[in-house]
């Protein structure tokens, strides 16, 4: 596998590319709009073609670069059935497969940060999104958020994987890059060390946290699937 992860530092989001090395066919997960010059930069040198935008979710704290990325190179756009993006050319449901040339990733779906949250499951790692980060989860405040449901997701769908699964999440504020389900499953201050429904229920109801900087734009964006609208002359 061509594995790259990417990091853009207004909104602490890393964006992953997945190509495969036989056919140069690729995906990126979760990209940033601000991001897409070092995108097609990347996808250049490493003569890969760009088949998938993969959404985590509808995110709030940046606009996608599906849209533009489409636009430009002819990838499609995936995003979850709920997730309230019908503009996407794929919308997804637990137990898809996505085909990158010779790599397949499974769609798991992992609601409670919001109702649209799917993971992706490679055979050595997973992409988390906001549903697992390193050490924490996504909020669950907004945009149909739920803090039973999130638990349950990760539970069921997540630390069910083998423990030396990589976690790969959607943000991080630390520095760090990756994980493992094993840490997470003991580690995890949230949600490891057989901590309880009841008690994450709890802690996600009292994180007080700040309305999302970016949120009355990103989110009408990203169900649009990031389009930008452009005047004409």
């Amino acid at each position: 596998m061509i594995f790259r992860q990417l990091f853009e530092p207004i909104s602490s989001t890393y964006t992953y590319l997945i190509g495969d090395p036989v056919t140069r066919r690729a995906a990126l997960i979760d990209p940033v709009f601000v991001d897409v010059e070092q995108y097609t930069s990347l996808l250049d040198e490493l003569g890969l073609t760009l088949v998938y935008t993969l959404e985590t979710h509808v995110h709030a704290d940046h606009v996608t670069a599906g849209d533009e990325l489409r636009r430009r190179l002819g990838s499609r756009t995936v995003v979850h059935k709920d997730g309230g993006a019908d503009c996407a050319n794929v919308l997804v449901e637990h137990g898809d497969k996505i085909q990158i040339g010779e790599l397949s990733l499974e769609v798991r779906e992992t609601p409670g940060h919001t109702s649209g949250c799917v993971a992706y499951v490679a055979p050595d790692r997973v992409f988390t999104g906001d549903t697992l980060l390193i050490g924490g989860c996504g909020r669950t405040d907004f945009q149909q958020g739920s803090a039973e449901r999130l638990y349950d997701s990760v539970h069921r769908e997540l630390f069910s994987l083998p423990g030396d699964t990589l976690v790969f999440p959607a943000h991080d504020y630390k520095g760090r890059t990756v994980s493992t389900i094993k840490e997470e499953r003991a580690l995890n201050a949230r949600l490891g060390g057989g901590r309880s429904k009841e008690e994450f229920v709890q802690i996600m109801a009292n994180l007080n946290l700040a309305y999302p900087k970016q949120i009355d734009v990103a989110v009408p964006a990203n169900q649009r699937c990031g389009r930008v609208e452009r005047q004409s002359a």
